[in-house]
C-alpha cells in the first residue's frame, strides 16, 4: 500500500498524446515556427521535449515582470484550434492523473482550474479523471459570497484570484486536490494556492497539471522543499517539458520592441492590430469570393450598424442555446459530476439550435467563448465540429494585452481591442480577441454568459461590432450566468463533512467503508430494551430516536458465532461473488457500493473485496443511514450525488425480511426527487440473501443464519445501529450513530471479513456460473415473503406486521434489540437456528415449530408490550 504521506515532487512528465490529440505549428505558415520571430530578435529559446514548439509559440506583451508570452496552440484561448484537440489534450492529462492516483482516490479528488486561461482545460481534466468535482478560480467577486480562499499569481497582469464554491465542503475533504494550469514556469502560483489552501483545508496528495512544464531547475527544487515543509506529496503530470532560456538584458530589451511596435500602432489609430505599417483589407467578401491571401492580413475597426431599438444589434442573430434550468455555466461555483451529466444530455440539441442559425454553405466556423466562460463554448463546439460538415475552430476573448505582429514566424497575428462588457470587479479596461481578423471564418459564434451580455458588448466599438467588420455572420448565443443562492438563506443546507473513516470511527480500515453519518459517541442513547419497547408501542417515541444497550455475548454464543462462520463462510463468500458479478453486469461496471448501515456495511464490504479479488476494481463504499417510517438520509443523498454519478450508485443490505426498507427505500428516492430535482439513484436493493423476494439484484434466496447477524456492533465495526433525532440531527446534518470504542476486546468485525473473503478462490467458478445463470432467469421479485408476513400477523392475534420480523437474521435482531414474544421455526430447522435458540433460552421465549413456514424462523415481537404485562426483567409471557 502507498505510504499515506510522501514527501517531495514525482515528475509524471510523459508523451500526452491520446486518440485525435496532435496539433500542428498553428499560428504559423507551414514548416514555421511561430515563435521564431521572437527568438531572432530577443535571443529566447525553448529547450526541452520535440514536442514544445508544436504545442507552443511565443508573443511579446507589455508586463514589468515578463516581456515574452508563451502562446498555447492546443489551449483555445489566443490560437483558434480545432475544439476536439483542446478538448483531447485536457481529457487526456485527466486521463493520466486517473492511472496515477488509481479509480479510488480518483473518486475522492477535486479538481481546481486557474482563471482564466485554464478554466476550460481544467474541466476537460476533471472530466478525464472521471466523477470528481470542478472548481476554479475567479476574478469576479459576488456579492455576500465569502471567498473560501484566494492566491495571487505574481506574473500574470491581473493577480488576485478569489475561490467562490457555492458548497465548501469541496474543499474541505482529505482526498488528492488536482490543480490545474496551463503552464508551469515558475511554480510561484501552485505554491500560493497550496500555501493558501493547505491551511485552511490540509491534505495528504496534491497533483499539478500542465500542458507543458517550463521551470528552471532552480525552481523545480523550491516545490519539492515546500511538499517536504508541508508534508504531502505532490505530483507532477504534464504533456511536454523544457524550460526558457532568455539572455540578459531580454527584459528590456522585449519593453522597447512592445513600446515601439505599440507606439506605430498607435499612431495609425487602429483598433484591430498593433502594427501600423500592415495592409487593411476591405470588408470580408461573400461565402466563395473571398480573395486569395485575405488570411492573415489586418482589419480596419468596424463601421456596422449599431444595436436597433430593441437593444439588439441588426448585424448580429440571437440564437437561444435553451440551456437546462439550474445548470451552471462552468466551475466558478464549482461544478458537479451530476452537473456534468446534464450538459452530455442538453449539448446535442444545443449543437443542433447553432447548426441551425448557421449561414448556408458556411465552411470556416468560430465559436468565440468569453474569458472565464471557456468550458461551456468548448463543448459545444466539439459537438458542433462532430455534428456537421463545417471547419469549425475554438478560442476566447481574453483579458491579456499581447503584441500583434502580422509575420508567420510570430504567434498573435492580429488582435482586436473592444471594451470589457461583464462590469468587471477592477473597473473597465480593454479586452482582446486574438487571430480572429483575417483569419477567414465565414461565420463567428459568440458565446457569453449573461452577465457580460451588457451594452457595451452590443456598442458600436463592442465585441460583437468588431467581429462583423471581419466576417459576414455574427451569432451570439448567451449562457444564463449560474448565481448562488445567498448564503443565509435558511433553506440552504450547511456544510456537509466528509464521511468517517476508520480507525478515528469504527474498526474498519480507512478504504474498506466510509460513514456517511455524525458521531455520536459521547452522548447517551442507550435505554432497556423493555423501556425502549413500551415507548415504542404506545407512539411515544421512533425507535431510532434511542438505542437499545448493547448485548453482550456470553462466551458460549460466541462459540456459536465461530462455529457458525466456520460452516457458513464457503456459502457466503459464493453469495457475496454471485451479487457483485450480478451488480457489475447489470447495474455499472464501476458501481458506488452504498450500504444501508448497519446490517448491510459488513456485506457492502465483502462485495468490495470480491471486486478487487475478481476484476482489480478498487470500488468506493459508503454507509448511509435508513430509517423505517422516516426514509433515507437526504444529506447523504446530497453528499453522494455531489461527489459520484446517481447512476452509478447500487444501495446494498444485508438480507430481505418481508420487504419493508426496500419499500422504504423507493418512496424516499421517489420524494427525494420531487424536494431537490435530483434524479439518477435507483432504489433497487442488491442484498447477499432474498428469502422474502423482494428484489431482483441478491446472492441467494434461501434463508440460512449469515453469522453476521449474530451480533450486534461487533461484528460491525463497533459500529451502532443509527440514530435520528431531532435534538440532536438537524436539518443539514447526517443521522447519527456511536462507535463503541470499549468493546473493541470482543470485536470480531474484521474476522468475519477476512473468514469470507479467505474463501473467495475456492468459489469463484461456482460464483460466476451461478451468477450468469441467474442473468438469464426470471429474477422478478413475488413478494412471498410480505404476504406470509400478513397471513402470520392474522393468524397470531397480532395485527400489526411491524411486529412481525421475517428470517434468521430478523429473528436474531428481535432477541437482541426487542422484546420476544414467541419464535416460529420451520420444523426440521437444524444448525442455522442454534443461536437462536440459545438466546431464546436466556429470554424464556418460547420456540414453536410450524410445518409449513417459507422461511427458517420468524421472530414475533410482543403484541401490546407493557412492563406490568411482562415483568420489569423484560421475560416474555404467555397470552
Amino acid at each position: 500500500m502507498e505510504k499515506a504521506v510522501n514527501e517531495g515532487v514525482h515528475d509524471q512528465v510523459r508523451d500526452g498524446d491520446g486518440d485525435g490529440v496532435r496539433a500542428g505549428k498553428a499560428g504559423g505558415a507551414e514548416g514555421v515556427w511561430s515563435g521564431s520571430w521572437v527568438a531572432e530578435r530577443l535571443g529566447v529559446e525553448l529547450v526541452g521535449d520535440d514536442r514544445l514548439t508544436g504545442l507552443l509559440g511565443l508573443a511579446l506583451r507589455r508586463n514589468p515582470k515578463r516581456a515574452h508570452l508563451l502562446v498555447s496552440n492546443v489551449l483555445g484561448k489566443h490560437v483558434p484550434q480545432s475544439p476536439s484537440v483542446v478538448y483531447g489534450h485536457g481529457f487526456e492529462l485527466g486521463r493520466r492523473v486517473r492511472e496515477l492516483l488509481g479509480a479510488d482516490e480518483a473518486r475522492r479528488a477535486v479538481v481546481l482550474g486557474y482563471a482564466e486561461t485554464a478554466t476550460g482545460l481544467g474541466h476537460s481534466v476533471a472530466d478525464g479523471l472521471g466523477l470528481a468535482p470542478y472548481l476554479h478560480s475567479t476574478r469576479r467577486p459576488v456579492a455576500g459570497l465569502d471567498p473560501a480562499g484566494g492566491f495571487e499569481e505574481s506574473h500574470s497582469h491581473a493577480t488576485s484570484h478569489l475561490l467562490l464554491p457555492e458548497d465548501p465542503a469541496l474543499l474541505t475533504g482529505d482526498g488528492p486536490l488536482v490543480l490545474v494550469d496551463d503552464e508551469f514556469s515558475t511554480g510561484n502560483t501552485v505554491l500560493n494556492t497550496v500555501r493558501d489552501l493547505h491551511e485552511r483545508y490540509p491534505r495528504r496528495r496534491y497533483v499539478v497539471v500542465a500542458l507543458v512544464d517550463m521551470r528552471s531547475a532552480a525552481d523545480a527544487g523550491r516545490l519539492a522543499e515546500f511538499a517536504g515543509e508541508i508534508g504531502a506529496r505532490v505530483d507532477l503530470v504534464t504533456a511536454a517539458s523544457g524550460t526558457v532560456r532568455l539572455p540578459e538584458g531580454v527584459l528590456e530589451k522585449g519593453q522597447e520592441l512592445v513600446a515601439r511596435y505599440e507606439s506605430e500602432s498607435a499612431a495609425t489609430g487602429d483598433r484591430s492590430t498593433a502594427a501600423a505599417s500592415w495592409p487593411v483589407a476591405q470588408f470580408p467578401a461573400p461565402l466563395g469570393q473571398r480573395p486569395q491571401g485575405a488570411r492573415g492580413t489586418a482589419r480596419s475597426a468596424p463601421t456596422g450598424p449599431h444595436p436597433d431599438g430593441n437593444g439588439t444589434d441588426s448585424h448580429v442573430t440571437r440564437v437561444d442555446l435553451h440551456w437546462p434550468a439550474d445548470l451552471p455555466d462552468g466551475g466558478r461555483h464549482g461544478f458537479t459530476p451530476a452537473h456534468r451529466q446534464r450538459l452530455e444530455d442538453a449539448l446535442p440539441a444545443m449543437a443542433r439550435r447553432l447548426a441551425d442559425a448557421l449561414p448556408a454553405g458556411a465552411r470556416r466556423v468560430l465559436v468565440l467563448g468569453f474569458e472565464e466562460l471557456m468550458y461551456a463554448p468548448l463543448r459545444l463546439a466539439r459537438e458542433l465540429e462532430q455534428s456537421t460538415d463545417a471547419e469549425v475552430r475554438y478560442s476566447t476573448t481574453t483579458r491579456s494585452p499581447v503584441l500583434a505582429v502580422d509575420d508567420p514566424g510570430y504567434a498573435i497575428r492580429t488582435r482586436l481591442r473592444f471594451p470589457a462588457h461583464d462590469n468587471p470587479a477592477d473597473g473597465p479596461g480593454e479586452r482582446y480577441a486574438y487571430n480572429v481578423a483575417g483569419a477567414g471564418f465565414d461565420a463567428v459564434i459568440a458565446v457569453v454568459d449573461s452577465a457580460a451580455d451588457t451594452p457595451p458588448l452590443h456598442a458600436p466599438d463592442g465585441l460583437l461590432a468588431q467581429l462583423a467588420a471581419h466576417t459576414p455572420e455574427v451569432l451570439l448565443a448567451v449562457v444564463p450566468s449560474y448565481a448562488p443562492e445567498a448564503p443565509h438563506a435558511p433553506e440552504r443546507p450547511s456544510m456537509l463533512p466528509e464521511p468517517l473513516r476508520g480507525p478515528a470511527f469504527s474498526s474498519y480500515a480507512p478504504e474498506e467503508v466510509g460513514w456517511l453519518l455524525q458521531d455520536l459517541s459521547d452522548v447517551t442513547l442507550e435505554a432497556p430494551t423493555e423501556e425502549r419497547e413500551e415507548a415504542i408501542q404506545s407512539g411515544g417515541a421512533h425507535y431510532a430516536e434511542s438505542l437499545p444497550v448493547e448485548y453482550q455475548p456470553s462466551e458460549q454464543y460466541q462459540e456459536l458465532f465461530h462455529a457458525a462462520l466456520e460452516d457458513s463462510a464457503a456459502r457466503i463468500a459464493q453469495a457475496v461473488g454471485v451479487v457483485t458479478e450480478t451488480v457489475l453486469a447489470e447495474r455499472s461496471p464501476r458501481p458506488v457500493l452504498v450500504s444501508l448501515a448497519r446490517a448491510g456495511t459488513p456485506i457492502g464490504i465483502l462485495m468490495r473485496r470480491w471486486a478487487q479479488h475478481r476484476h482489480g476494481l478498487d470500488l468506493p463504499h459508503y454507509a448511509v443511514s435508513i430509517v423505517r417510517g422516516r426514509g433515507i438520509d437526504a444529506n447523504a443523498l446530497r453528499w453522494l450525488a455531489g461527489h459520484h454519478d446517481p447512476r452509478d450508485v447500487v444501495f446494498v443490505d444485508g438480507w430481505t425480511g418481508k420487504g419493508a426498507i426496500t419499500r422504504e427505500l423507493a418512496q424516499a428516492l421517489e420524494e427525494f426527487e420531487k424536494s431537490d430535482g435530483i434524479t439518477g439513484f435507483d432504489p433497487e436493493i442488491a442484498v447477499l440473501a432474498d428469502p422474502g423476494s423482494c428484489v431482483r439484484t441478491y446472492g441467494t434466496r434461501e434463508d440460512f443464519l449469515i453469522p453476521s447477524a449474530c451480533l450486534n456492533s461487533t461484528v460491525s465495526g463497533l459500529i451502532s445501529r443509527t440514530v435520528l433525532r431531532a435534538d440532536l440531527v438537524g436539518p443539514h446534518d447526517f443521522h447519527g450513530a456511536k462507535f463503541y470504542r470499549e468493546l473493541a476486546g470482543t470485536d470480531v468485525s474484521v474476522t468475519f471479513l477476512d473468514a469470507v473473503s479467505a474463501r473467495f478462490p475456492e468459489v469463484t467458478d461456482a460464483a460466476c456460473a451461478q451468477a450468469k445463470e441467474l442473468l438469464a432467469a426470471d429474477r422478478s421479485p413475488t413478494w412471498e415473503g410480505w404476504a406470509a408476513v400478513e397471513r402470520i400477523s392474522e393468524e397470531y392475534g397480532i395485527h400489526d406486521v411491524n411486529l412481525v420480523k421475517p428470517g434468521v437474521g430478523e429473528t436474531t435482531r428481535v432477541m437482541l434489540r426487542r422484546v420476544p414474544w414467541k419464535v416460529l421455526a420451520r420444523a426440521g430447522a437444524g444448525s442455522d437456528l442454534d443461536h437462536v435458540r440459545l438466546l431464546a433460552g436466556q429470554r424464556g421465549v418460547p420456540v414453536e415449530e410450524v410445518a409449513e413456514l417459507p422461511y427458517t424462523c420468524v421472530g414475533l415481537i410482543h403484541p401490546k408490550y407493557t412492563r406490568g404485562a411482562t415483568g420489569a426483567d423484560g421475560r416474555a409471557v404467555t397470552v
